[in-house]
């Protein structure tokens, strides 16, 4: 056989001298960026459809110098957005994402394990189950719970009641029916559908006057749907709404789970993570119950986005429901007793080590920092919350279960949802504060959700001004 043709082939490997130069620059960029964060807008949207048309473009087939794309991020795309790493990011449910995970993300992908299967990365994947342990404990589940970390809730949500359907319903979904309040996450509906749940079989119940779960109606809607051969399997719970924060009724929710053999779904996304103080265990007062449990890091442990989990009280119900086989991972070595593969309980084969972002700020800080930050947003809520009730004018339209409040102007002339529209997008305006609006019951409020580890009492009394300054001006202007 003759030998190989010889062809130039361009040598992606960079040198260490690069390397190193290219970090440095990047690290840099980084650290100006989270430095200059107090003073920079906390939006930055005007006129983005247009500027977002100017950046279309072919395939790159040359390269271009690394300092002129860094630039380019860092001035023309980074900015262009909801700034929701900044201190008076209160809009949806922040998180401010910790620079360690930054770090952990540089370090995972640099070197490239594979985590989806044990044995490809066995001490990896013990971090990650390591992780899983620590939410496990943290929310009251037994040693028998396993969990799989997600890119974050909905997906989270999607495994849960797939497991559930396996578990309850097996093969046949079509008479199966889920219950759960109207001020669900749509990603629960979403899951629903997607796992082969008719449309019509979602039952989405009417809330209490704060926003809660009413077990009344769930019960009332499982006996009429039996009645009708129908057969209820998902109860949803809400440790913490999207739209108000509102926690249901946890025990009373998993009291009526038990009494009709229902799999009961806890979506705690957002509130989850406040059971970690003494504060919100009170709140959360039945969490343990659940047989399934949603929890994203990237809300309540103050993670960048793409970070969440889901936990199954009876681990190998999760395994069951996503375990199949391949003959090409026919040289996979089963995990020892007491490890897990990844795989076996996602739906994901190829992934990276997700894990390492959660281990590397929990060992670096330690738990009880985490706690300390959950308490302190708790009280900045009550701070803020009762400063609305003494402000004349202005109304809240739930009592906050966790970190979100929900509030509206009463002026003295025109329409009062009119007006808050236009106040939220003043505010908005004024790129000294983001926040954002939503429907309870049809009336339209604005949201404040105190959540960012950046977000501390003087950022909470800053909001405040601002907020009150803007209705003044826009009642008076």
């Amino acid at each position: 056989m003759g030998k190989i043709k010889t062809m130039k082939v361009t040598d992606l490997e960079l040198s260490p001298e690069a390397m190193m130069k290219m970090g440095e620059k990047a690290l840099r960029a980084v650290v100006d960026h989270i430095k200059s964060l107090p003073n920079s807008p906390r939006s930055n949207l005007e006129n983005s459809a247009q500027i977002v048309r100017s950046f279309r473009e072919s395939p790159p087939e040359k390269g271009t110098n690394f300092d002129t794309l860094l630039d380019f991020l860092m001035s023309k795309v980074i900015p262009v957005s909801i700034n929701t790493a900044h201190p008076a990011y209160m809009g949806y449910i922040p998180g401010g994402g910790l620079y360690p995970s930054a770090i952990a993300d540089f370090l995972g992908a640099s070197t490239n394990r594979y985590a989806g299967v044990w044995f490809a990365a066995p001490v990896a994947a013990r971090l990650e189950a390591n992780v899983l342990e620590w939410f496990s404990q943290w929310m009251g589940y037994p040693e028998s719970a396993r969990g799989i970390l997600t890119s974050g809730g909905s997906l989270a949500n999607f495994s849960g009641l797939v497991t559930a359907r396996r578990h309850v319903l097996g093969d046949d979904s079509s008479r199966g029916t889920v219950y759960a309040s109207d001020q669900t996450h749509h990603s629960v509906m979403k899951a629903a559908i997607l796992a082969g749940i008719p449309e019509r079989n979602i039952r989405l119940l009417e809330v209490d006057d704060n926003f809660r779960a009413r077990p009344d109606l769930f019960e009332k809607a499982i006996q009429a749907d039996q009645k009708k051969g129908m057969k209820p399997f998902f109860i949803v719970g809400n440790a913490g709404t999207t739209n108000s924060g509102a926690v249901d009724p946890l025990p009373e929710l998993a009291g009526l789970a038990k009494k009709y053999k229902l799999w009961y779904h806890l979506d705690g996304a957002y509130g989850g993570f406040f059971n970690l103080c003494k504060e919100g265990k009170k709140v959360l007062n039945g969490i343990e119950r659940s047989d399934s449990l949603v929890l994203d890091p990237h809300k309540g442990l103050f993670l960048p986005y793409g970070t969440g989990s889901l936990l199954v009280k009876e681990g190998e119900l999760l395994r069951r429901a996503h375990i199949l086989t391949a003959d090409y991972l026919m040289d996979e070595m089963a995990p020892p007793e007491g490890e897990t593969s990844a795989a076996e309980y996602s739906p994901e084969l190829s992934r990276s080590f997700r894990g390492l972002r959660v281990w590397l700020p929990l060992k670096l800080f330690g738990v009880q920092a985490f706690r300390e930050n959950l308490a302190e947003k708790l009280r900045l809520t009550k701070w803020m919350y009762q400063r609305f009730l003494e402000e004349p004018g202005f109304e809240c339209l739930s009592v906050p279960d966790l970190t979100v409040i929900t509030f509206r102007y009463h002026p003295r002339r025109g329409r009062v949802e009119a007006f808050n529209r236009k106040l939220l997008e003043n505010i908005i305006r004024s790129k000294r504060l983001y926040l954002s609006g939503t429907l309870l019951k049809g009336e339209y409020v604005i949201r404040v959700c105190i959540l960012s580890f950046r977000t501390h009492q003087q950022e909470v009394e800053e909001a405040l001004e601002v907020i009150k300054t803007a209705a003044r001006g826009l009642e008076t202007g």
